[in-house]
Order: C-alpha cells, then structure tokens, then sequence
C-alpha cells in the first residue's frame, strides 16, 4: 500500500512553496527544499519565505499569511501547498480548509521522493513502513465527510467506524511490513557474518543527500552504480570489492544520502540498511566542497551518524567536486600523523588513487608475521588464518606441534583474537629460515 503524493508527470501539480524563515530553520532560503520539489516534477509557481520567531500551533504561520497565501491559490489556480517544515495533522487540516489545496509538509514530500527511487525489495519495505507511521495520525483528513464530533441520537454513525476501521487495517499492515523487514535483516547479519568469517575490513561512505558518495563509489571500485546530480539519488546500500594498494581486500559500501530534518520516521526504518554504517571499520564522510551550505551540511551528517551510534567510528572527511572549485588534491594530517582530510574529485578522477592507498593504509595497517602454534582441535582457527592471511610455512617443530608462519594485517588479527581467543600465535620476527 504506497501512499505517494501522486505527483505524476502526466499531471504535474502547480505548486506554491512555503519556506517558514525562523528557529531551526536552514539558512539557504529554501533553496534546497526548491530542488527537492523540481525533482518530484512539480511546476513551482513560487518560492515565499515566511519570518516568523515562533510558529503557530493552528497554521504554522499564523492567520494573515493564511489568508495572503488563500488569496494567491485562487488567483494562480494553485494545486500544493509545500511547506519547508514539518508540520503537525491539525496544521495540515487548518491550512488545507482555509486555503481550498492539499498541503504537503517537509516529511510528505521526502517520503514520497523516497517512494519514487526505492528500486530493491527492502527499500521499497522500508519507504512503506515510513509512509505508513507518517499516514496513521492523518486518517482524519481524509473521512472528514464522516466524522461524527457530537453525540446523541442519530449521530452516530459510519465515521468513528471507517477512522477506527482504516487505523486498525494501517496497523495490520505496519505489523506486516516490520515482520517482513526483520527476515531481510536477518538474512543481511548472516551476509555479514559471512563477512566476519572471511575478514575483508568495510569501509562505509557517507554524507549528505547529492555530495557524491556514488560517484566516489563507482570512482573507487570501477563499479557502475547509479549516480545523478539530484537529490537521493540511490537508496539502496551496494557493497563491492576494493583492491588495496597493498593488495589486501577491501568492502565499501555505499550507503542513503542524508539530509537536515531526516524524518525519524525514515531514520528508523533504514536503520537496518544503516547497520552497514555501524559495522564499518572505517567511515569515508563525503562531503560536496564546492556546496554554499557545507558547513551546515557536515552538521548534519555529524548528528545523524551520532542519532545511529556510529559517531566514534574512526573517519575521513572527504572534500568532493574540487573540480568546480578549480583546486588540486591535497589532505590534511591529524596529531597523529594519519590523514584526517582529503581533496579530490570523484568525477574527473583527480586524487582518487591517493585515496585508495590511504584507505589501505588506514584500514589495513601495519602487516604483522606471526607464528602460530595450532593443535588439533583449532582446526577453525587454522582455515581462517590460511583464508585471511598469507602463510609463508607450515612445519613441526622438534616436540611434534604443528605450526604456521604467517603475514596478515594488524587490524584482520586483532578480529580474529577476538574470535577465537587465540593465544597460540606470537611474534615471529625472524626469518623462515632460521626455524628449527
């Protein structure tokens, strides 16, 4: 059940754009809220910008701008009213009845751009069950011809059983959708647990709706993703193979733009797709260096990675679209002496191979040569030793236990100590062949 704005191309709504100016509010004048309405194929008839220092709780902007705003639909034959705020279902109700137009609010209009670019079968999960927790506290708009608001004989009737009907068939389909989203969940922990056991470090792009996380994807791992200059672009998380600069394998994983105001709605139901954030031993925050607003953008992106509980995730900042800005690639070193920051662009290629050798030195580390004395019984221990590093020899020394001698990254066996406990291996920093 998708329940889309239905801002079809054949029918493309003439729109009137609503940037309530105030507390909270972003400070580009509506600019962005403007792109996200031209990407649904609306006609925007026009952008107002309304100041207000607090916000109405009947209509948001109060009763003048109401009637200001009334006057312009009838005389522009205006369809929508979009509002760059979300507002809440009696604002909505007030607002449509005084101005004779649907009302769609900063929320509405992200989900149903979300509803519009969910290709996979999770994604479009995901979208329903946001678009649905977003519907059930707006039932009432839609059976007002219904409603029964007094008591008495004779007027009670079909409309507190058609709210209470339609609720009760919203929230058995919500229950659906959780169910069907938990089997999807698991079967995306055992893909992981399938990657835990053959150790590949994940990298996790992220970063603000349109700054290039599929380009820089696509850039690194010479894959074709979908990627556009608009808005949510993709939706859906794509996991590929990076071949290292020491060889190594590395995931990265494109992963959901973000946006100021995420509806929480959305936020918890692609929490499971951010899950791929939360695993990543690295996270690459790409951020669009030639955008007006980007310090307001890394703001942002900072406080949904804490929202997710994946702000102390170790991270790069990566400073995309250089290009437009006529820079070189250059980056930046921390106290520690890694790089922290890096410049590049994703689409001429400038700076994309020095990022692949930092994310491998990053994530791969210092390779360390173990020799690891296995009995018998850590036959697991063995295969994946064998799997994830490189065994230089296997030989028994003069009491009969067999060892290995082995080169793997520093950061692939700390995970595998942690696995197995493995207290057999030590330091092995002479060569082979002065083993007994």
């Amino acid at each position: 059940m998708s329940q889309s704005l239905d801002i079809e191309r054949s029918h493309r709504d003439r729109s009137l754009l609503i940037h309530v100016a105030g507390p909270g509010a972003s400070e580009d004048g509506g600019e962005e809220f403007r792109q996200l309405a031209a990407d649904t194929g609306a006609i925007i008839l026009a952008l107002w910008s309304v100041p207000r220092a607090r916000l109405d709780p009947a209509t948001c902007i109060g009763r003048g701008k109401v009637q200001e705003i009334a006057d312009f639909v009838r005389a522009n034959d205006v369809d929508l009213l979009l509002f760059d705020r979300s507002l809440t279902p009696i604002q909505e109700r007030n607002l449509e009845r005084a101005c004779a137009a649907r009302v769609v609010d900063r929320v509405g209009l992200i989900l149903d751009i979300f509803a519009r670019r969910a290709r996979t079968y999770e994604g479009q999960l995901q979208v329903e069950l946001a678009q649905l927790d977003h519907l059930r506290t707006r039932l009432v708009r839609g059976w007002t011809h219904l409603e029964r608001q007094r008591g008495g004989i004779g007027l009670r009737g079909p409309g507190e059983t058609q709210l209470e009907t339609d609720r009760r068939l919203i929230g058995v389909r919500i229950r659906i959708l959780r169910e069907r989203l938990a089997r999807v969940a698991a079967q995306r922990a055992t893909q992981r647990r399938a990657r835990v056991r053959a150790p590949a470090p994940t990298v996790a792009l992220v970063g603000y709706t349109n700054a290039g996380k599929s380009s820089l994807f696509n850039a690194l791992t010479a894959n074709a993703q979908y990627a556009a200059d608009q808005l949510f672009a993709t939706l859906d998380p794509a996991i590929r193979r990076l071949a290292g600069a020491s060889g190594a394998t590395t995931l990265v994983a494109d992963t959901v733009g973000f946006l100021r105001d995420l509806p929480t709605e959305l936020i918890a139901a692609f929490r499971a797709t951010l899950e791929e954030v939360n695993q990543a031993q690295l996270l690459l925050h790409v951020i669009d260096a030639a955008a007006p607003d980007r310090d307001e953008q890394i703001s942002a992106v900072e406080r949904i990675l804490a929202e997710i509980g994946a702000d102390e995730i170790p991270r790069i900042r990566v400073f995309n679209k250089i290009d437009l800005l006529g820079e070189e690639p250059r980056e930046r070193l921390d106290d520690a002496g890694r790089v922290s920051d890096l410049w590049l662009s994703a689409q001429s290629g400038a700076g994309v191979e020095r990022a692949r050798t930092v994310i491998a030195q990053r994530v791969h580390g210092t390779r360390l040569r173990l020799d690891c004395a296995l009995g018998p019984e850590e036959g697991a221990l063995r295969a994946s030793l064998f799997q994830a590093g490189t065994v230089l020899e296997e030989y028994y020394d003069s009491n009969g236990q067999g060892h290995l001698l082995l080169e793997i990254e520093e950061q692939v066996w700390a995970g595998l100590q942690k696995r197995y406990r493995a207290d057999s291996c030590q330091r092995a920093d002479l060569p082979s062949t002065m083993r007994p």
